[in-house]
């Protein structure tokens, strides 16, 4: 019976007799490796990066602007304003199910001084929920807006990371104290940098928001200017959108068909359509890379071709002294196969050594490449499959030899 250790040996000595077409062989294979690693590791690094910039603006957020009314309702005209206080919000969130969390948002520019430094600043009051749905993750030593800072009006400020460096250059910003419009705040937490391609008010490390409470007080304010809000279940952010408008319109008395009356950004779409877009894509280049596998599957079955027909004479002798067929086909087969392997352990190599010393600099456009566990199985089942069919069809020509023809050639 043909064992491992004898394919092993066998196939030293097809290498030491044929380095050309052996180095040829594996070099195919190689390269249809490393195509297939390396374009699903380029997609999953730019589908990353995509995914990463829309997150800056939040965590698959719902953002809500009240309008103006489009149609007439119950007797009241079109064009009547929408205004939602923060009762309003509140009883709503109360009201509504499967929804995660809810903010509401004043927005406005004030003054804010800090030694001889002054500049004009969007500010924003919020509750404690918004920062984890906007993904505004705080520098260590700092923090966000917290209840507490909400219940008792706190003067305390989160700010962006760039306003930071504007306003206090190289000082540590947390426990300094600034000045808007004359009245005192806390510097409680500043923005770690984040990726953001995408605002409704401007990127959010140049603004700084504060407790919606503390802002209520200070401007005198009644009524948000947007809201966000976020689904338990994000695949069920649509279902969530109706029953939010619904609760609105009943309480504030505008039709609930009605889109002019409260303008809806869903930010979910987006997820929803870079994950089917980059899934088109990598099947697109995986389709490209397997093709490029399968030319190097073909240069493999045609110099096993080959070997066969160096080696029929061997294999007469063989089936003479009682070799099976099955063990012809077995050995052929498990020297496709280690071939296959080899070359595709030097793919992977090649693949993963590319995308450790790919640049940073670059990684900021198309993002870090990245051979993930589904990208190595993929491929790794990719080359099991050309390996096996690749071989397959000369070991079993090599085994369907008349021993006794065979032995003459």
């Amino acid at each position: 019976m043909v064992t491992f250790k004898d394919v092993f040996r066998q196939l030293i000595r097809d290498v030491r007799g044929e380095k050309l077409r052996t180095f040829l062989t594996i070099f195919g294979i190689v390269w249809g490796t490393v195509a297939i690693s390396l374009m699903l590791a380029f997609g999953t690094g730019l589908h990353k990066r995509m995914i990463k910039n829309t997150a800056g603006l939040g965590d698959r957020i719902v953002i809500g602007w009240p309008g103006l009314t489009a149609v007439p309702f119950e007797g009241l005209g079109k064009g009547r304003r929408i205004r939602v206080s923060e009762e309003d919000l509140q009883a709503v969130a109360k009201e509504v199910r499967g929804l995660n969390a809810i903010s509401s948002e004043y927005m406005t520019s004030l003054r804010m001084d800090y030694g001889t430094r002054t500049l004009s600043v969007d500010i924003s009051g919020v509750s404690h929920v918004f920062g984890p749905m906007r993904n505004l993750i705080p520098k260590a030593g700092g923090r966000f807006i917290n209840p507490i800072d909400e219940n008792q009006q706190r003067r305390v400020i989160f700010i962006g990371d760039e306003l930071a460096t504007n306003i206090f250059g190289t000082t540590d910003p947390i426990g300094k104290t600034v000045l808007l419009n004359g009245s005192p705040f806390q510097v409680v937490g500043v923005l770690t940098k984040k990726e953001q391609d995408s605002s409704y008010s401007g990127r959010d490390k140049e603004k700084a928001f504060i407790p919606g409470t503390t802002f209520r007080a200070i401007t005198g304010d009644k009524y948000i200017d947007n809201m966000i809000f976020q689904a338990e279940d994000t695949a069920e952010t649509d279902q969530l959108i109706e029953r939010v408008r619904t609760a609105f319109a009943k309480r504030l008395r505008f039709d609930p068909s009605d889109k002019e009356a409260l303008s809806i950004w869903n930010t979910t779409e987006q997820f929803a359509f870079f994950d089917n877009f980059m899934l088109a894509f990598n099947a697109f280049l995986g389709i490209i890379g397997v093709l490029t596998l399968v030319v190097g599957g073909i240069g493999v079955s045609n110099i096993m071709n080959v070997v066969v027909e160096e080696r029929t004479r061997e294999i007469g002798i063989k089936m003479a002294l009682g070799a099976k067929q099955r063990w012809i086909l077995s050995q052929f087969l498990l020297e496709t196969m280690m071939v296959t392997a080899l070359g595709g352990a030097l793919g992977f190599a090649i693949a993963l050594s590319v995308c450790a010393i790919f640049p940073e600099q670059l990684q900021e456009f198309v993002g870090k490449p990245e051979v993930s566990p589904v990208v190595a199985l993929l491929t790794a089942v990719a080359l099991g499959i050309v390996g096996l069919v690749a071989g397959y069809f000369p070991a079993r020509d090599a085994a369907r030899l008349d021993p006794v023809v065979a032995m003459k050639l």
